[in-house]
């Protein structure tokens, strides 16, 4: 159906062509809402995925470059350049429209050598670095330290491919409120089906998305701050602490003469961390221990009395409280069985409220959860080779932990 001008036959043709060649961005391409404007030269995007397009682009454009242009709108969106611009202008304190043509023009740099070739053939004025005298292959935030406005930018000043490039949100946008926006839940889920196919089939697709696949499939985590997190959420759960005392009469007592009832208290949780010093764990991932350990007790308010260390390989060694993280003297070197470190940490008086498990996770676990929160923080392994094999099972960590990747 054709509506007010728009051929959105020949539109959605072109989205054909793009899928034919581009097969990796189907997910992408098929998740934006088209929405006619007349208010943007060619084809923008927002940042919730909808995807605004020019009735007299589409009728002046062939259907080639047309799809060319689907590809290029969608990779604002899938390599988060609005998410990016927002970061970058919020480090360097830069606002205003031009400081926004700049982030739409860096990232067409870092797309563009992506986009064209292969079946999609590169439109007329579509900005490259070489136009800018830059390198190809970098990123945006390269890109923008680079180069400033000037005479060399005018040619580009007409573009405009919308808030899902610069984050700088226009007059024609809905907003988050607005009809057929992705939740982001959603604009995740999209991403994420793209990395997974891409990770399935690398060979087929240009080195930049590659590298952007890698990126996005396992992403770089805040890996001290999710530990601390998870720290502090487990010791303060519910039931975490908290003890009954006869030192303070429960208030029911008074409906009770005679007879004094105890009150619940809270009071500071125990931790008790298990550091797998088997062979396996590097030198330098034992000093990484140490800083986490003291990050551990940052995380329960710096009570270094309510922590305690015990090194673990095939045997539970001797536990030391926390003084100074730097004195803990961490002994192993041979096989690994935390097995034995988890029933020596529950074993102690007073027992955990937590156990923090440090491990490269090559380890037999407890077959039933222990009686306390535990987390696991798992130092960080490349893929081993037997995962080629249809029979191997890698080890990890069991369900009942919660699990932080560290490194």
């Amino acid at each position: 159906m054709t509506r007010t001008g728009l051929d959105e036959e020949k539109l959605f043709a072109a989205r054909l062509q793009a899928v034919r060649c581009r097969p990796y961005l189907a997910t992408a391409l098929f998740a934006l809402h088209v929405v006619e404007s007349r208010r943007v030269p060619t084809m923008a995007v927002d940042r919730h995925w909808r995807c605004y397009v020019s009735p007299a682009f589409v009728a002046r454009t062939p259907l080639e470059e047309l799809a060319g242009v689907w590809v290029h709108e969608v990779s604002h969106l899938l390599r988060d350049h609005h998410g990016r611009g927002d970061r970058f202008a919020a480090e360097h304190g830069s606002s205003g429209p031009g400081e926004r043509l700049r982030m739409n023009i860096a990232a067409d740099c870092e797309i563009n050598d992506d986009v064209f070739g292969d079946g999609l053939p590169r439109p007329a004025g579509a900005v490259r670095p070489a136009a800018l005298r830059l390198p190809e292959g970098q990123l945006v935030e390269e890109y923008l330290r680079q180069f400033r406005l000037g005479p060399h930018t005018d040619a580009f000043g007409w573009l405009d491919c919308g808030s899902g490039a610069d984050g700088l949100e226009r007059e024609w946008d809905p907003g988050p409120g607005g009809a057929h926006g992705l939740s982001a839940q959603e604009r995740d889920a999209v991403r994420f089906r793209v990395a997974q196919g891409l990770e399935a089939r690398p060979g087929d697709a240009p080195r930049g998305w590659q590298r952007w696949a890698r990126e996005a499939f396992h992403p770089p985590q805040p890996w001290r701050e999710l530990l601390g997190a998870a720290v502090r959420s487990a010791v303060s759960g519910p039931g975490v602490g908290e003890d009954y005392t006869y030192g303070r009469p429960s208030r029911r007592s008074a409906g009770l003469p005679g007879v004094v009832l105890p009150s619940l208290r809270r009071r500071p949780p125990r931790v008790r961390v298990v550091v797998d010093t088997s062979a396996s764990v590097s030198d330098d991932e034992l000093g990484g221990a140490i800083v986490e350990i003291a990050a551990i007790a940052h995380a329960v308010g710096g009570r270094r009395d309510l922590v305690s260390v015990l090194s673990c390989d095939a045997a539970a060694h001797v536990t030391h409280p926390l003084c100074r993280a730097e004195g803990i003297p961490l002994v192993g070197g041979g096989g690994t069985d935390l097995r034995s470190g988890f029933a020596e940490a529950l074993r102690g008086n007073p027992r955990p409220d937590v156990v923090v498990a440090l491990t490269d996770g090559q380890t037999p676990w407890p077959d039933a959860r222990p009686a306390c929160r535990t987390v696991v923080g798992l130092f960080a392994r490349p893929a081993r080779s037997g995962e080629d094999d249809p029979d191997y099972v890698p080890d990890a960590p069991p369900a009942w932990a919660r699990v932080v990747t560290i490194g």
